[in-house]
């Protein structure tokens, strides 16, 4: 089988470059799963029922979460109720909503999904590495495609998470960098990795905030606001097939789909429909 995870998409324009792209894309990459990162999909910070709605329906097929889960209050029933969105695992117990899922790719595969969350540079957070055991060792063991997206800052700690659980899962990519790393490839047991897909959304933007409004802050110290920029949208991820007998990835490949390349998705979206 054949998944796409889509990184971190910021505001309207990430969601925009999603909803034209992606019906596009399961066709011309014969896609049986897309999963996308989306905390940061309202507005450049969390995210609301609505936008959830609107990601499901351009096909996004399960959605991960990050440090800012909760920044909006709302999304609290979508993750209380609906079973194919995840908040990070390594949050404590009491918190709202599911530390992994279970979905099924179209063609008939289950794909467990779960995020963590990195320690380095990051707010105090319960630690990754047994948050990561503690959830796959409550997966039916049937689900051998097994999907981790791992929230981090330094590529230091996401290298760690790839080898700590190469061979236990099928891939470990990263998110909340908003810059794609060009570290791509298959661990020796078997498990796909890459330390960022990027950021989807406005790449002529300081991570997708406007580039004016974050120089004005960092050079006199005047409080802005960081708005999301508008420019040169992307799609930023990773394709990764996989071996569902034995849940070991056998390719991985970035993907950055610009706004020149829409066109030609939307089109071939549109044959046949």
């Amino acid at each position: 089988m054949r998944f796409l995870f889509i990184g971190d998409i910021v505001g309207r324009p990430g969601r925009d470059i999603v909803t034209k792209a992606v019906p596009g894309l399961i066709k011309r990459d014969n896609l049986d799963l897309v999963i996308a990162n989306a905390e940061n999909a309202a507005g450049g910070s969390g995210l609301t029922p609505a936008i959830y709605r609107e990601l499901i329906q351009a096909g996004v097929d399960a959605i991960t979460l990050g440090d800012h889960v909760y920044r909006r209050k709302e999304i609290y029933s979508i993750l209380q109720n609906e079973d194919n969105i995840v908040r990070p695992a390594n949050l404590p117990e009491e918190a709202v909503g599911r530390r992994w899922a279970v979905v099924e790719a179209r063609d008939g595969t289950p794909v467990a999904v779960l995020c963590i969350l990195g320690q380095l540079f990051m707010r105090p957070i319960d630690n990754p590495w047994r948050a990561a055991d503690r959830a796959l060792a409550e997966l039916p063991a049937d689900v051998r495609v097994r999907f981790v997206d791992f929230h981090v800052e330094a590529t230091s700690e996401a290298q760690l998470m790839g080898r700590y659980l190469d061979g236990k899962v099928s891939a470990v990519l990263g998110t909340h960098t908003h810059v794609p790393t060009a570290d791509e490839r298959i661990l020796p047991e078997g498990t796909a990795f890459q330390c960022d897909v990027g950021m989807t959304g406005p790449y002529e933007s300081i991570i997708g905030r406007r580039i004016d409004r974050v120089m004005e802050t960092t050079l006199t110290a005047n409080p802005t606001q960081f708005d999301v920029a508008t420019a040169d949208s992307r799609l930023c991820g990773a394709i990764v097939e996989v071996d569902t007998e034995s849940g070991h990835a056998t390719s991985i490949q970035r993907v950055c789909i610009t706004e020149d390349d829409l066109p030609e998705l939307e089109l071939l979206a549109s044959e046949n429909t």
